[in-house]
């Protein structure tokens, strides 16, 4: 297996009921440097590598999907509609099966409920235990695989000790603001930080649990195997090690990330991550089980010579150009938000090949402010969430808000 097989993370749930590589010079679109600390845009993630066997999402074999039909080299992107406004640090968003929306408040430890359609909002209840701090506080959210039977809504969070997962009921009876149910946490012992907390979960094809973590600031946690800071995290819905992970007693999945702040899964099943890096490149990488993303030995797409036997990410940026979070694939390709880039890259997919079809290019540059999330909406529709009113944008009247967004 390509990298380290990162099997010392022994974690028990708490409960349970580029063109090949895209050469760096194509894929610098704006020359900038950043400081290095959480999601300024100088934030970030960066896992470098030397090359990569074909990635998959699951380790579990599956049958071949059909070939995805390729995306128009030059794409599109446009605001059809503002579903809602006024949003308070706005982070995590799932869609419920009905289509409507739950979004986390970071700082207020929040859920909400946002009708698709009207964009009534409608407050669920907050989130018990959460500790908000710098980049910490109540972070992704995911709706259960199997919500038509459990009306289960995952959410990763920080605590005074730590960051973790925890599941509650979502009750529709109970009266609004009422409605959420006793956290059952599934995973905890997530180094925290003020800084570099991940945040990102999401129920992959295999309907397994994906997380992924941050260094914290402090960059050797990448590398440590004792720790589940700067990885990729696969678990059960219980919060416990999946079947054809690396290590059988673990949830690792991958190790060597700076700041994972986006999953999401191809149209072949394969899972792609945005991660920030600290003054040079920020990352898109197709994730491989077990390989190891290179942080903090390199940043970006290693220099030949460089060693080590890490994996390059399949495209990268400069830090003030993207400073990603959140990814989605729709319609062929990729979409990212930027918070320092201030806009919504598009990276056109070629079927099974690792290499973008074209060269990436930028959406709603400048137009929104800062994007925190992004959430396939269905067909050729994207669901965008700004992030304005996180301490570092500059909120204008009617921050944060959900954008409703048709792409090609």
């Amino acid at each position: 297996m390509r990298g380290s097989v990162w099997g010392s993370v022994r974690v028990t749930a708490v409960r349970g009921p580029a063109v090949a590589l895209l050469a760096a010079a194509a894929l610098t679109l704006t020359a900038g440097c950043s400081g290095g600390s959480g999601d300024t845009g100088a934030s970030g993630g960066s896992g470098a590598s030397r090359a990569a066997t074909a990635p998959t999402g699951s380790a579990s074999p599956s049958p071949s999907p059909s070939p995805s039909p390729l995306p128009p080299a030059e794409g599109s992107a446009k605001v059809v509609s503002t579903l809602t406004t006024g949003l308070a640090s706005p982070w995590g968003l799932a869609v419920l099966p009905g289509g409507d929306l739950l979004v986390s408040s970071r700082d207020e430890g929040t859920v909400t409920r946002v009708d698709a359609k009207t964009g009534r909002k409608t407050l669920l209840g907050s989130v018990p235990g959460v500790s908000p701090a710098g980049e910490g506080g109540l972070l992704g959210l995911a709706v259960s695989a199997t919500y038509g039977a459990d009306h289960q809504v995952y959410a990763y969070f920080t605590t005074e000790s730590d960051n973790r997962i925890a599941r509650m009921v979502y009750d529709e009876r109970r009266p609004a603001g009422e409605q959420l149910g006793a956290p059952d946490t599934i995973l905890r012992g997530i180094p925290k930080g003020a800084i570099h907390n991940g945040g990102r979960i999401a129920f992959g094809p295999d309907r397994m649990l994906y997380a992924g973590t941050g260094e914290t600031g402090d960059d050797g946690l990448a590398q440590d195997e004792d720790s589940l800071a700067g990885k990729i995290l696969r678990m059960t819905p219980d919060g416990e090690p999946v079947h054809g992970n690396p290590e059988a007693d673990s949830v690792v999945y991958s190790p060597g990330h700076r700041n994972v702040q986006g999953l999401a899964w191809d149209g072949e099943k394969r899972l792609w991550a945005s991660e920030f890096g600290q003054d040079t490149w920020d990352e898109l990488n197709l994730i491989e089980p077990g390989g190891n993303y290179g942080w903090p030995e390199v940043e970006g797409i290693a220099p030949k010579g460089a060693g080590g036997d890490f994996i390059d990410p399949v495209a990268q940026w400069k830090t003030a150009d993207a400073s990603p979070s959140g990814i989605a694939y729709a319609k062929g390709s990729i979409w990212m938000a930027g918070l320092r880039g201030e806009r919504l890259w598009r990276i056109p997919l070629t079927g099974s090949a690792k290499e973008p079809l074209a060269k990436p290019r930028a959406f709603l540059e400048g137009t929104y402010g800062r994007l925190r999330t992004v959430v396939a909406a269905g067909g050729d529709k994207l669901w965008v969430v700004t992030g304005n009113t996180d301490g570092r944008g500059d909120p204008k009247p009617g921050d944060d808000r959900i954008l409703l967004v048709e792409v090609s």
